[in-house]
């Protein structure tokens, strides 16, 4: 019996063989060229071609993992839209480079740009760049692509795994994903989310051949991969498999129930989404509503600011899908950890602490106002709110509600047609914590966001590896401020919701309803876990 441990992106156990996926090893190999416009429109053929590919594994991916994980197959044909990324390929051609070699080293220079970004999120795209370019290095080199090739089920283990790789597979023969790579934002890791499968990343294992067709053991609770497990480890781990499935069919049941104590208190349990389509797994998992769109991910992956039409459609969107119900939209939190070269951001000693969220709103306020009337506009589709992030102080919120009235008036005059919109605030500072006795005065809810509050109150880079046992989010003083802030919103008549990872946290859930917060948003997988939470207090 071996133990290896790896990152779970899903809690959850699987047992069963394992199936070795191994790429097929193609050598890319820099040969001089003649004619550098006959190998410039060789390299444009095949990207037409990867095009069609990327449509014909949309639709797959539609018919087997649904819209939400089949766009990621449209953002990689704007991706080989993207003139940068077909300038810098065309520019090794031209030095006389082969087509293969020249889309090699635009991968690495564009991989290794999104790979050195400080967020998650945006590091996972690197890993998109690699797909992209190697499909079209795999066409150049009439190289086919092959799903796993097996009768039963299995446990997938690979070195890393890219979208292209993970939709070609049939869902039926997967009981779980274990790569040697990979991130929780990796696609990888949204696949096996959507298809409740209990899977490992990062996982600390040397592949061999001699693995193939062992029994293993995916264990997602503790983040462990076991193989050839000894009889009583084996017998152990199927019954809590049987247990968890036991519980995931109860959790279902929680569908269409209130959020509400066995002593008749009611609590709002939202979700967090980070895009559009996002939309659909927040109505299957039956929130109440959205209590955090981080409208950012509109910015990220593109060349030039995004329009207000574009906008107004994405909010829209959203608000016509979730007929009726709250969708709380966050305005747009770039800087720190988010990175967009167009903002031409100047680069700082310490951005988390700089020049970012509201604070570039308010000293570009063009950028701010676009926003603001693609959500306005949108707002007589739904009922939407918003809430502005990284508020330090009073006089922040009375020039934020002056601008909001002047995009009224002005919108009013055009004609448009506008719904009530509830204002709110990020009580992520602790400045902000201390002083929310005079900020509810000005606004009608606060949504506390506790990931930077911890950040900030703990002098803890939320981002630092060696600092993960400092970083305490239970930690007395993050406890007490969000208590303080729950109570003066309550003083001055306005609700108060936590929007922060410790939402999902039900350790703290009895605490939270305690200190009388209002709303938990929370991702769309935890929504039945929470409620489930609430119901048994």
């Amino acid at each position: 019996m071996k133990k290896y441990n790896g990152k779970s992106v899903l809690k959850g156990i699987a047992v069963g063989r394992i199936y070795w996926y191994r790429k097929q090893n193609y050598e890319v190999v820099k040969t001089q060229i003649s004619d550098c416009e006959d190998e410039k429109k060789r390299f444009e053929g095949a990207v037409e071609t990867a095009k069609v590919q990327l449509s014909e594994l949309y639709e797959d991916a539609l018919k087997n993992v649904g819209e939400d994980h089949a766009m990621i197959f449209d953002v990689h044909k704007m991706m080989l839209e993207d003139d940068d990324y077909l300038d810098a390929v065309k520019s090794v051609i031209n030095e006389g480079c082969n087509a293969e070699y020249a889309v090699s080293v635009a991968m690495e220079q564009f991989a290794g740009m999104f790979a050195a970004m400080d967020d998650e999120y945006m590091k996972a795209r690197a890993a998109d760049i690699r797909d992209i370019s190697q499909r079209v290095i795999n066409i150049l080199a009439d190289i086919s692509e092959d799903g796993i090739q097996t009768k039963w089920p299995v446990i997938v283990v690979a070195e890393d795994l890219t979208p292209s790789e993970t939709v070609k597979m049939d869902k039926n023969k997967i009981l779980a994903f274990v790569t040697v790579k990979g991130s929780s934002n990796s696609h990888t890791a949204i696949l096996a989310r959507s298809m409740n499968l209990p899977s490992l990343v990062n996982t600390q294992i040397e592949l061999s051949e001699e693995m193939n067709g062992k029994i293993a053991v995916v264990d997602g609770f503790n983040g462990q991969f076991i193989i050839e497990p000894d009889e009583d480890v084996l017998d152990d781990m199927i019954a809590r498999k049987n247990q968890w499935v036991a519980d995931l069919e109860a959790l279902a049941q929680l569908k269409g129930k209130e959020n509400i104590t066995s002593d008749g208190r009611k609590i709002n349990v939202y979700a967090n989404i980070g895009k559009v389509s996002d939309v659909e797994a927040v109505i299957e998992e039956d929130a109440g509503g959205i209590g955090l769109f981080r409208s950012e991910f509109l910015y990220l992956g593109r060349n030039d600011f995004p329009s207000e039409e574009e906008q107004f459609k994405s909010y829209k969107s959203v608000l016509e899908k979730m007929e009726g119900k709250k969708v709380i939209i966050r305005t747009l939190d770039i800087g720190a950890d988010k990175k967009v070269d167009y903002f031409n951001l100047e680069p700082e000693e310490n951005p988390a602490m700089g020049y970012r969220a509201i604070r570039i709103c308010l000293d570009r306020p063009e950028i701010f106002i676009t926003q603001l009337r693609a959500i306005y506009r949108a707002s007589a589709y739904g009922t939407a709110a918003i809430m502005f992030p990284m508020i330090v102080s009073v006089d922040e919120i009375r020039r934020i509600k002056e601008i909001v009235s002047q995009v009224k008036k002005d919108l009013e005059l055009e004609g448009y047609s506008m719904g009530e919109v509830e204002l709110g605030i990020m009580v992520e500072t602790p400045a902000a914590a201390v002083i929310s006795d005079e900020l509810a005065k000005e606004v009608d809810f606060f949504s506390i966001g506790t990931n930077d509050l911890t950040q900030y109150t703990l002098a803890v880079d939320r981002q630092n590896q060696k600092l993960e046992s400092t970083c305490d989010t239970h930690h007395p003083a993050i406890l007490r401020l969000i208590e303080m802030t729950v109570k003066n919103a309550h003083k001055e008549g306005i609700w108060a919701g936590i929007c922060g990872e410790l939402a999902a946290d039900t350790d703290l859930t009895r605490t939270f309803l305690d200190m009388g917060v209002d709303e938990l948003s929370v991702s769309a997988s935890n929504i039945l876990k929470v409620r489930k939470a609430v119901r048994d207090i």
